[in-house]
C-alpha cells in the first residue's frame, strides 16, 4: 500500500507539472511581442500619472512574455472617464489595465449615477501605496487652522466627481459645515498647483501627502502651505502637529468618515477589466506584486521621492466587498455627505 501511495503521488506530480508549465507557457505566448496599455485617469505630471509611468517602466519585465507597457492618459470627470473606459470599452483579454481616483471604487455606491461599473467586478491588481491626504491652503490665505475652515469662506480646487479633492471638500462642507466653495474645472494636480500659486483658489483638500512631498518639497521646506487637517482614519507620525479629522467627529460622523476614508487604503489603485482569462489575471497580479518588490523599481521610486507601501489586489477586493455590505442607512448618509 505504501509503495502504491508513493507511485500515485509521483504520477500526480508529473501530471500536474506539465499542466502548470503549459498554463505559464500559454500566458507567455500570449504576451510575447504584445503591447499592454496602461490607462491613466489624470493629466501628465500629477501623482497618479507619475506612479503609473513608474510602474509601466518596470512591470513588463515581470509579466510572462515581457510585453511593452505604454501609458495612455484618458482624462475627464475626475478619472471617471478612465474607469468607465477600462470597465466597458477596453478589451477583456489582459492587454489593458489602468489607474483612476482611489474613491472611484465607491462612486457607484455613494457617488453620481454616471459610474457605469460595478467596482466589485474589476480585476484588481493592487495599489502602489496606501495613502494619507491633507487639506492645505496657500500661506497667504486667511484660513490657516481647522477653526478657520469652519468660519471663514475659501475656494478650493477639484477635478470632478469621485476624485479626492471634490469628495473631501464636499465631505467637510456637508458633515462639518466648512465654508468651502469648490471650483471643479481642473484636469489634474499640475493645473491645481498652478491655480493655488496664482491665487485663483485658496487651496486644496484631498491632497496626497506622499505626492506633495515628492513634487513640491520646496513648498513644504519654505512653509508655503498651511496644513490644516489630515484626511485619513489614522494619524501619521510624519505630521504630529496636524490634527486628524476623526478627532473632530462624533460617533455617527465617524461611521460616515470610515465609509469615505477607507479609500485611502487603496491610495494608487490599478485595475483591469472584469472577465479577463483567469491565468492572465493571476499573471498580472503576480507581476504587479513582484514589481513593487523589485529593487530596480524601488530605487527608481526613491529617486523620485515616491512612497511605496503596496496593497495586494486580494486585499482591495476584500475591502471593497466589505464596504459594499455596509448598512443602507449609513451608505445613504455617506452619499449625501459627498454630494456637491
Amino acid at each position: 500500500m505504501h509503495r502504491w501511495v508513493i507511485a500515485a503521488a509521483s504520477i500526480a506530480l508529473l501530471t500536474a507539472a506539465p499542466n502548470h508549465c503549459a498554463r505559464a507557457d500559454a500566458v507567455a505566448d500570449f504576451y510575447r511581442d504584445r503591447t499592454v496599455r496602461v490607462i491613466i485617469g489624470f493629466g501628465v505630471g500629477g501623482g497618479f500619472d507619475v506612479y503609473a509611468r513608474l510602474l509601466a517602466r518596470h512591470m513588463g519585465r515581470h509579466i510572462p512574455g515581457r510585453p511593452v507597457l505604454v501609458p495612455q492618459n484618458i482624462i475627464g470627470a475626475g478619472s471617471l472617464n478612465a474607469a468607465n473606459t477600462i470597465y466597458n470599452v477596453a478589451p477583456k483579454d489582459g492587454t489593458v489595465f489602468g489607474t483612476f481616483a482611489r474613491g472611484m471604487a465607491m462612486e457607484a455606491l455613494i457617488g453620481t449615477n454616471k459610474a457605469q461599473f460595478d467596482a466589485t467586478k474589476f480585476t484588481w491588481l493592487g495599489s502602489a501605496t496606501n495613502e494619507l491626504s491633507v487639506c492645505a491652503t496657500w500661506h497667504t490665505s486667511w484660513v490657516k487652522t481647522w477653526d478657520d475652515l469652519l468660519t471663514k469662506p475659501i475656494t478650493v480646487s477639484g477635478t470632478g466627481a469621485g476624485a479626492d479633492p471634490d469628495t473631501f471638500a464636499a465631505l467637510m462642507k456637508n458633515v462639518f459645515g466648512a465654508k468651502l466653495k469648490l471650483i471643479s474645472s481642473y484636469r489634474g494636480t499640475s493645473e491645481m498647483n498652478l491655480a493655488i500659486e496664482r491665487g485663483e483658489v485658496d487651496g486644496r483638500c484631498g491632497w496626497s501627502w506622499g505626492v506633495l512631498k515628492s513634487t513640491q518639497p520646496g513648498w513644504i521646506a519654505e512653509k508655503k502651505l498651511n496644513l490644516i487637517v489630515q484626511l485619513s482614519l489614522q494619524k501619521s507620525e510624519e505630521l504630529p502637529d496636524v490634527p486628524l479629522i476623526m478627532d473632530f467627529a462624533n460617533q455617527r460622523q465617524k461611521q460616515i468618515l470610515k465609509m469615505v476614508l477607507s479609500r485611502q487604503v487603496m491610495g494608487r489603485p490599478f485595475a483591469a477589466p472584469p472577465g479577463i482569462p483567469q491565468d492572465r489575471a493571476l499573471a498580472l497580479r503576480k507581476a504587479f506584486d513582484d514589481t513593487l518588490k523589485d529593487p530596480v523599481f524601488l530605487a527608481d521610486a526613491n529617486r523620485q521621492g515616491l512612497d511605496t507601501n503596496p496593497v495586494s489586489g486580494t486585499e482591495i477586493e476584500k475591502m471593497i466587498g466589505e464596504l459594499y455590505g455596509t448598512p443602507k442607512d449609513v451608505i445613504e448618509e455617506a452619499r449625501l455627505a459627498v454630494s456637491p
